[in-house]
């Protein structure tokens, strides 16, 4: 397992260029160095913070992953040909341990699962609505909040979805479409040190209870 010394200053830069130049000549000249300053310390973070958290997390299996910089155009009125962030992954299956998102401008570290998809909307509100499960994760999310997590859905829904009542004690949570932590803001710096690999360790072990707790949606 290759060792994570943090990101070098010239990943940033890579992506500055990167948005200016977009075009296959100048990337495919560049590739080496997209795979040096991001892929390999990428792979390595990932390693490390995997390693650190399986307990943590077990019984669910983490699964690395680094995603593509090409986008996806078959579909897309934008034939932009590269992504203009990188972005790397702990997969559960259902979601996320820590989901790593780089931009020029920003940086967003989450756990979690983003959206419900097809029979765990159904899964999550039986749960969310039972007495025991349901309280079980609004202490979680209110404890993480407590701690400065931003904690909630994304795109949530405007009403309480029937057969529940608008003044349920979760109805909150009756209209999420999905639950993740966000971390903290990553603290200026570190992006080029070993000491992230650490740092996201402390976090990814924090956000842990809501999602293993999330395995069972």
């Amino acid at each position: 397992m290759s060792e994570f010394k943090g990101f070098s200053r010239d990943a940033i830069a890579f992506l500055h260029e990167l948005t200016i130049e977009m075009n296959k000549e100048w990337f495919e000249a560049n590739k080496p160095r997209y795979e040096q300053v991001w892929v390999e310390p990428l792979t390595a973070l990932l390693e490390h913070v995997q390693t650190r958290v399986a307990k943590a997390y077990a019984p669910v299996k983490l699964t690395p992953h680094v995603f593509r910089i090409y986008r996806d155009v078959r579909f897309s009125k934008d034939k932009t040909p590269y992504k203009t962030h990188v972005a790397a992954v702990l997969r559960t299956g259902y979601g996320s341990a820590m989901y790593f998102h780089v931009e020029t401008e920003e940086e967003w570290v989450g756990a979690g699962t983003y959206f419900f998809e097809g029979p765990q909307v159904g899964r999550w509100r039986k749960l969310v609505a039972a007495d025991k499960t349901g309280k079980e994760i609004e202490k979680i999310v209110g404890g993480l909040r407590e701690k400065g997590y931003t904690v909630g859905g994304h795109e949530d829904y405007k009403r309480v979805p029937k057969p529940f009542k608008d003044d349920h004690p979760r109805a909150e949570f009756l209209k999420m479409r999905g639950l993740t932590a966000q971390f903290p803001a990553i603290p200026k710096g570190m992006l080029h040190r070993a000491e992230l690999g650490d740092w996201l360790v402390g976090h990814a072990k924090a956000v842990a209870p809501l999602v293993t707790w999330l395995k069972r949606v």
